[in-house]
């Protein structure tokens, strides 16, 4: 059988108000903290053997192309 009660009335939610801004800051602040934690571990990783051959590989071609003008 369904349900005829008024589904249209919602019960506020536990989370309104300044509670639940204070929910969101503390979500926000933790989202943060790990998105600086990734980045720094990212920005710590070595760089690939294979990336510093190309950018020496550029370099050396660019400073060839300046020796020729």
């Amino acid at each position: 059988m369904i349900d005829n009660s008024d589904s249209s009335r919602r019960k506020p939610s536990p989370l309104s108000g300044e509670a639940g801004l204070e929910e969101a800051r503390l979500r926000q602040q933790a989202i943060g903290v790990k998105l600086r934690h990734l980045f720094d571990e990212v920005v710590n990783e070595p760089v690939p053997d294979e990336f510093l051959a190309i950018l020496r590989s550029a370099d050396e071609k660019a400073a060839g192309d300046k020796d020729g003008e």
